[in-house]
């Protein structure tokens, strides 16, 4: 497909080493049968049709379809148009997202289509085939395309929830005592709890900072904690970015050999610290199922990241220095299990981290599975 390829250094050359279904990359992802050049009509070719999509992961699907019987021993290829689902509000000018027009050899369908260079998780894509003949002089005869069918890839799966895991490791740090568990709020909050809750704080569904394709996002129910402690002190810092107001409770309270410990998430915004996050689920509790089937388990007085272990009769308590923990809960946590009191320190709004953004540019926190 010389003939497609604007120049030597054309993105083209770039992703073919990565292509699987020896697909290559059309560069002009607008451009339509009249303006492809050397891609000339022919009625013949059979039209796709009644698309089915299945298999879907995060950065894979197998796609299938039907075809009428006539001319089908001519195809020679497929032609897969692959595009993000346009956002209403996206920027027009802006570059356009990779992928796009794929070239794959006919092979038996359902046909794998897979490649890190364009496909993200939990994005919705649009697609649409055609059939073509390859001919003598190179040039491709084509089917009229398919209708567009839309589809949504999954989740990172623990496979590739492990590999964050593995890369949140190796700057997690040498390891700090800490003693409590604590929550920031404003003073409304902690009037709310008592009014509405019974004096307990209630799990709500987790927002959607973090790496994109996180599977707890938007779907688990927890109460967020922090562990992190002064270096110094030893204690909580006094300042915080969630309100005046802080509940500590016993680390032991929440965290023992009762409770199951799951990596959630490994993440930054474009700073130089980096956030890890954990899961603490009673044993058998609803949290502790939904995380068993999708996150990495990790063992409680052995990992890189919070350890609870016992030394002489007493539960002793570990927190990895040198990335911020932020730890969900998923059951509730009555009120009367600790203290609440207001900080001295400032309400340091910067570091909050309600639905951030990943920077998908960091070496240190992606992982080559989309965003």
């Amino acid at each position: 497909l010389a003939h497609t390829m604007s120049s030597p250094t054309s993105p083209c050359e770039e992703v073919i080493k990565n292509l699987s279904l020896e697909a290559i990359q059309l560069c002009d992802r607008d451009g339509n049968k009249s303006q492809d050049s050397g891609i000339a009509e022919m009625e013949e070719l059979p039209v796709p049709h009644n698309i089915k999509i299945s298999n879907i992961t995060c950065d894979s699907f197998k796609i299938s379809w039907d075809m009428d019987s006539k001319s089908k021993d001519r195809i020679t290829h497929y032609f897969i148009d692959l595009n993000k689902k346009e956002n209403k509000n996206s920027n027009k000018f802006k570059h356009k997202d990779v992928p796009t027009k794929l070239v794959a050899k006919a092979v038996p369908l359902p046909m794998t289509v897979r490649g890190h260079w364009f496909l993200s998780p939990r994005t919705e894509y649009t697609v649409a085939v055609q059939t073509a003949s390859k001919q003598v002089d190179g040039d491709y005869v084509v089917s009229e395309w398919s209708e567009i069918i839309e589809f949504c890839t999954a989740d990172y799966s623990k496979v590739h929830l492990t590999q964050l895991l593995e890369k949140a490791e190796v700057i997690a740090g040498r390891m700090l005592k800490l003693s409590v568990f604590y929550r920031n709020q404003h003073k409304e909050y902690f009037d709310y709890i008592r009014e509405h809750h019974g004096n307990a704080m209630q799990p709500s569904v987790k927002d959607n900072s973090g790496s994109h394709g996180s599977p707890i996002s938007g779907k688990l129910e927890g109460i967020f904690f922090s562990c992190n402690t002064e270096f110094n002190t030893g204690k909580p810092p006094q300042d915080s970015p969630y309100g005046r107001y802080r509940y500590e409770i016993a680390a032991e309270k929440l965290f023992n050999p009762n409770t199951n410990l799951y990596f959630g998430d490994f993440y930054c915004m474009y700073t130089a610290y980096h956030y890890v996050i954990l899961v603490i689920a009673p044993v058998g509790s609803p949290g502790d199922e939904f995380c068993k089937q999708r996150l990495p388990q990790l063992n409680i007085k052995d990992n890189k990241f919070l350890t609870c272990d016992e030394e002489d009769g007493v539960m002793v308590y570990h927190h990895a220095q040198d990335v911020i923990l932020e730890v969900i809960y998923t059951d509730p946590v009555d009120l009367s299990l600790g203290t609440v009191a207001e900080i001295t320190g400032h309400q340091l709004m910067s570091l909050s981290t309600a639905n951030a953004k990943k920077d998908p540019s960091c070496k240190t926190c992606n992982i080559s599975v989309g965003r």
